[in-house]
């Protein structure tokens, strides 16, 4: 039998207030993952993340 990885307690920079769901294999949390990396390492997707999260902030106040 396999031990599994324990599960981070740090939430998701993707789908915040979300935790992180370890939804890529072999990540260990967000600092490793690499979706995180490529969002946050190319302008335009990062820019479109702070809208998306901007707008869902401004609507659910």
């Amino acid at each position: 039998m396999t031990e599994s990885a324990p599960r981070p307690n740090v939430g998701c920079p993707l789908r915040p207030p979300e935790p992180c769901r370890l939804c890529q294999l072999s990540t260990t949390g967000p600092e490793d993952c690499p979706l995180v990396y490529l969002v946050m390492s190319d302008d335009e997707l990062r820019a479109g993340l702070h809208n998306f999260l901007q707008h869902r902030r401004l609507t659910a106040a």
